[in-house]
């Protein structure tokens, strides 16, 4: 049973620390707390979240795209946890895009991101698993790897006027 955790916001010292490489696969404790991730997640309609936005200082993250209010034109994909991410190549093509995030309420960002980047991550029960991923789960991705090294998204917004609030960021991507 999962239950839906809180969300830890921006000014909570937890979301600015590098989080701990998880040692040893599987780990039957680390079950349940993927499990309140996708819950916790789906209710707050993210398509990721990492570990230190519900107080825990670990090397996980789950990627969990699909369409929502917050993204109408994410991809579907299952969610997935991945454990000790890194990403081991970059396309070098940077590309903008606008994000949001659970920790930090109300606020979309123009970020630069890499298009492509080769992964590599381990399953819950210990399987390396190495992808390429593009696009948005790309983005999904570098931001949740963000969390793991104390890092959000308003940290890499450039310009000050690419900073909005939520609500203006629907009137710009609904026109």
């Amino acid at each position: 049973m999962s239950t839906i955790r809180q969300i830890s916001e921006i000014g909570d010292p937890i979301l600015r620390h590098r989080s701990t490489i998880i040692p040893q696969l599987p780990d039957t404790q680390l079950d349940e707390l993927i499990l309140d991730l996708i819950a916790t997640a789906e209710a707050a309609n993210g398509v990721g979240i990492a570990a230190p936005q519900v107080a825990s200082s670990l090397r996980l993250f789950i990627v969990a795209s699909r369409p929502s209010p917050r993204y109408s034109h994410a991809p579907t994909m299952l969610p997935t946890a991945m454990i000790n991410p890194e990403i081991v190549d970059r396309s070098g093509e940077l590309v903008a895009g606008w994000e949001g995030c659970l920790s930090v309420p109300g606020q979309r960002g123009l970020v630069m991101r890499d298009r492509a980047i080769k992964v590599k991550y381990f399953t819950p029960q210990g399987a390396l698993i190495q992808q390429e991923l593009t696009d948005f789960v790309a983005r999904i991705f570098q931001h949740e790897l963000d969390h793991l090294d104390g890092i959000l998204f308003p940290d890499r917004v450039t310009m000050p006027t690419d900073l909005i609030s939520e609500s203006e960021y629907l009137k710009i991507a609904f026109d």
